[in-house]
């Protein structure tokens, strides 16, 4: 199956269909604003609401559960009943549940209202990117279009930390729900003068029971993934992991005797689809393991606020928004395969930089490295979720959009279970013997568990002794840093080779 088949070179899109993409692209940047603006306001919102731990831990990670877990339906269901219908629902579903988790009294209600918005942000990502997929026939003009969704994206996840910040400096918690509601109206209000409407013509019925395997695989294993990535491995993660696996098999197998299957597993048969759905799995999880440790490295080992951290990493946005943009052109003369390998190789050099980073001079490479990993990724999320969406017939473009929405859902959390577990295992192993031997029972337990159990042993000690918790807690995580770095310039670089290999042939657009 190819792009030639899916687009129509000869069609191109004018000024209301760019319109539209600006209107698109709206609903994307509140994703990720939503995604990264709640880590800064959860001890204000703690404060106020007094959650338990495990209430705490639900309210910051039952949002990343339910996308994960319904953007497979969501997806297919936009093929069935209409993409911008879907959007349009889920746009006010979002609003509403926006509103209510802004003033939201107790925490039982906070974690209603984030499941809805999970819900609801499911239906969001796949009908932008199929109603996109359809508005752009050209395939050049579809690639920059694309190019255009996953920087407006990435300009959120930047953008976020700086503005919940201002926000959380002047109003309540709860004002950082409040910046989806004008976006969501204006999306209601302009949807239907800007978009069209795109459905299956014969899509056949919708298998409830499909619906239930795939909440059924992709649940668990997003939640074992996250509690490895809290607790590291052990009976109960690998456990529902498992399960989850079994109910995925399962799910394959339903759907290749359905004759109106909730994913059409036949599209796998394309290698350009399944390499770009591998490579954009891969590359996420090396990417957000890295993410995880580099943050924790500008707070923890060098010492920066919160905020002054975010200000530190918004390079690391503009770095990816460039990658992103760039990607169009550079396919057009040199084609996808070379392009994606070409920035995943850039982003080896990323990796390769902050493995050389060090406690206590590490500042500037790992500053410098994470933007070049996001610049070299760019051409990935752009190209990747492009050859996604182009190597499958028009009205299958919301189930592949899915597919490629959650194969980034579960890198995220495939790479901070994974590479966080690594890392983990790599300081406790280091700081061993190198604490001070005048330290207690309990503080040397403490310290020798993670960097921030070192830090608030730290805090209760003075003098020499403090600072050889600090001095050999610092160094330890230095050295997971690179570690971690280390396997992702591996991962990243066998990637760029899968890239070259399997994708160089195709036609440049």
């Amino acid at each position: 199956m190819s792009t030639e088949a899916t687009t129509d070179p000869g069609v191109r899109a004018g000024r209301k269909e760019w319109a539209g993409l600006a209107l698109l692209a709206l609903p994307t940047l509140v994703l990720a604003l939503d995604m990264s603006v709640l880590y800064l306001a959860s001890p204000h919102l703690g404060a106020d609401l007094g959650p338990t731990s495990s209430e705490l831990l639900w309210i910051m990670d039952i949002y990343g559960f339910m996308i994960a877990g319904f953007l497979v339906t969501m997806g297919t269901l936009g093929d069935r009943i209409g993409r911008r219908r879907l959007l349009m629902v889920g746009g006010f579903a979002f609003a509403v549940a926006s509103i209510v988790a802004a003033y939201a009294s107790d925490p039982m209600t906070l974690i209603l209202a984030r499941a809805l918005l999970g819900i609801a942000g499911a239906t969001l990502a796949p009908s932008t990117l199929a109603l996109i997929s359809n508005m752009f026939k050209n395939a050049h003009q579809r690639t920059t279009a694309i190019s255009i969704w996953i920087a407006c994206f990435m300009s959120g996840m930047g953008i976020g930390p700086i503005l919940g910040g201002v926000l959380l400096e002047s109003f309540w918690w709860g004002s950082v729900f409040l910046l989806a509601v004008p976006v969501m109206v204006l999306l209601l209000i302009l949807a239907p003068l800007l978009l069209p409407e795109y459905r299956q013509d014969d899509p056949g019925r919708l298998d409830l029971f499909s619906v239930v395997l795939s909440l059924a695989a992709i649940l668990p294993t997003i939640y074992g993934l996250k509690t490895m990535a809290e607790h590291g491995f052990g009976a109960e993660p690998a456990l529902v992991i498992a399960a989850g696996t079994i109910f995925a098999v399962l799910f394959v197998r339903r759907q290749r005797q359905l004759d109106d299957p909730l994913v059409d597993v036949t599209l796998f048969r394309d290698r350009a689809f399944t390499a770009a759905l591998l490579i954009i799995l891969l590359c996420t999880a090396a990417g957000g393991g890295l993410y995880l440790f580099a943050t924790q490295y500008l707070q923890m080992v060098s010492g920066l606020t919160p905020i002054v951290a975010g200000v530190w990493l918004v390079p690391t946005a503009i770095a990816s928004v460039i990658g992103s943009l760039i990607a169009p052109p550079l396919t057009r003369r040199f084609g996808s395969g070379r392009v994606l390998a070409g920035g995943l190789s850039v982003a080896v050099v990323g990796y390769l930089l902050m493995a050389a980073a060090g406690a206590d001079s590490g500042l500037a490479l790992v500053a410098t490295g994470i933007a070049l990993v996001f610049f070299g990724a760019g051409p990935m999320t752009a190209l990747g979720t492009d050859l996604v969406v182009g190597s499958v017939p028009p009205e299958k473009a919301g189930s592949a959009a899915s597919l490629s929405e959650t194969s980034t859902e579960l890198g995220i959390s495939l790479g901070v279970a994974l590479l966080g577990s690594v890392g983990t295992a790599v300081y406790r192993t280091s700081i061993h013997g190198s604490l001070p031997g005048e330290l207690g029972e309990d503080a040397a337990a403490q310290s020798g568990d993670t960097l921030a159990g070192a830090l608030a042993s730290a805090s209760d000690l003075s003098g020499d002794v403090a600072a050889e918790v600090l001095a050999a807690g610092r160094e330890a995580f230095a050295l997971s840093l690179t570690v971690v770095s280390l396997i992702g310039a591996l991962v990243v670089a066998i990637l760029a080779a899968v890239a070259f290999l399997v994708l160089r042939d195709r036609p440049n657009v």
